[in-house]
This record gives structure tokens, C-alpha cells and sequence, in this order.
């Protein structure tokens, strides 16, 4: 779907980097990047340095960075181009586990805006800095999310668990994804992060469980997870709506 939209667009000047943040790297996002057969630069970002450097903490998210490397908005939510049959399907195959079932049902209540940002993304292609939605520097730096010394700390324990992860220290960096979620809570990526690295079982979805394994559930070693915190938080505020 965005590689169609690459395509419509590049010839008028669009360039689409897209990142997979993910501590496995190669290993957690080969497969679906080798799926999308990208035509465009498909990074993989295994430190989540552009969620600390850009301010991102959910997927998908976008930044607008013009010609002269501005950005002219920072990341916000940005669903991907409807398909020609658009929706999700509720029609689940049987065998899927219940609490997958349960995951896309919440899944398709979480707002999708995708006509209205790619309506906006392309009136930008077409006319630069002259578009209603292209913001000056003070309004992208009034939308961008403020960091106090909490902040800086949760993403200095993130960066601190990758590392422990990517060296095969999993127990050690635990404690730090937990420090990271108490101390950034609006960042979905670190919690996502962490709780995949909890897979249960060996199929393809065990990375998307994020949640306690049904047969150890006094294992799960993280206070929320995906459905219950998308739950308790509404499925209506998983993602910021876009703002003109």
C-alpha cells in the first residue's frame, strides 16, 4: 500500500523512507520487508534512535521533512493508504487463539483517518511550502512533545535494555524496559518493544500475543499489555488524529 503511493508521488518529487524499530533488527523485520518488496530506502532501526530523536511513539507514524531538511511536521499518525476493498474483515478464521480474536476486534476501533492524511500529504506534494499543511518552525516545534528529565531517563533505560537484548542479556533488560514504560507511558513503541520480546509459541503471531502466556500467566514480567492497555485506555485514543 505505501509502496503504491510512492510510486504515484515520486515522480512529483516524494521520497518515502520507511523504518522498522525493532531490537531483533533484521531478524524481527526481514520478513515483512522482503514482503513489501520496497522500491524506497526500508530501514531497520534497532536502537529506536529515531523514536528519541524525532519524538515518535507509535506505529505508524510520520515526519514531513522538506527539500532543505525541515521538517514541516512532526510525527503523528499516519495510517496507511486504504486498499481497494477498504476495511477489516471480522471474518477470523476459527482456529485463531481468542485473545488474537480479541486483539482485532479492538484493532478495527481504532480510528482510521487515512483518507483525509494522504488528501493532505499529496496537496503538500503538489505545492511545497504554499500548503495549508505545511507548518512554520515555531508550529512544528509547538506540536512536538516536550522532553523533561523523566523522559530523558526512560529513553536512556530504552537504550540501555536494546543493548542488554541485542547482547543475548534478556533477563538484565527487563528491568530497564520496565523503567522506560514507568517513565515514558505515552510511548507505545516501548511497550510494544518490550512485550514482543515475550513471543508465545513459535508460529508467526507468537511475537504479536503481547501478553502473558495463558499456561504461566504469573510469568509476564510487565504490568499492562496490548489488550488490556488498549482496553483501559480506549481503542478512540491509540493514535492522535491528525490535525490540519
Amino acid at each position: 500500500m505505501w509502496q503504491a503511493l510512492r510510486d504515484e508521488l515520486h515522480p512529483q518529487g516524494l521520497e518515502l523512507v520507511t523504518v522498522g524499530l525493532d531490537a531483533l533488527g533484521a531478524d524481527g523485520c526481514r520478513g515483512f520487508i522482503e514482503a513489501a518488496e520496497p522500491t524506497h530506502p526500508a530501514l531497520i532501526d534497532q536502537h529506536h534512535v529515531l523514536a528519541n530523536a524525532f519524538g515518535v511513539v507509535n506505529i505508524p507514524q510520520a515526519i514531513w521533512i522538506d527539500e532543505q531538511g525541515m521538517i514541516v511536521r512532526p510525527p503523528e499518525a499516519a495510517p496507511a493508504p486504504p486498499k481497494d476493498d477498504p476495511g477489516i474483515s471480522m471474518d477470523l478464521p476459527p482456529e485463531l487463539p481468542e485473545r488474537m480474536q480479541a486483539m482485532m476486534a479492538e484493532a478495527v476501533k481504532i480510528p482510521n483517518n487515512s483518507q483525509d492524511y494522504h488528501a493532505a500529504l499529496r496537496d503538500w506534494v503538489a505545492n511545497g511550502a504554499d500548503s495549508q499543511f505545511a507548518l512554520s518552525p515555531d508550529e512544528v516545534v509547538e506540536r512536538s512533545r516536550p522532553r523533561d528529565a523523566n523522559i530523558s531517563k526512560g529513553h536512556a533505560h530504552f537504550e540501555m535494555a536494546t543493548a542488554l537484548e541485542m547482547d543475548g542479556r534478556h533477563d538484565e533488560a527487563i528491568p530497564h524496559f520496565q523503567q522506560a514504560h514507568k517513565l515514558v507511558p505515552d510511548s507505545w513503541t516501548f511497550r510494544r518493544q518490550a512485550w514482543s520480546l515475550e513471543p508465545v509459541g513459535d508460529g508467526p503471531l507468537a511475537r504479536f500475543w503481547q501478553g502473558p502466556n495463558p499456561e504461566n500467566p504469573d510469568d509476564w514480567p510487565y504490568e499492562g499489555d496490548w489488550l488490556s492497555d488498549i482496553r483501559a485506555s480506549g481503542a478512540e485514543n491509540y493514535s492522535e488524529t491528525m490535525k490540519p
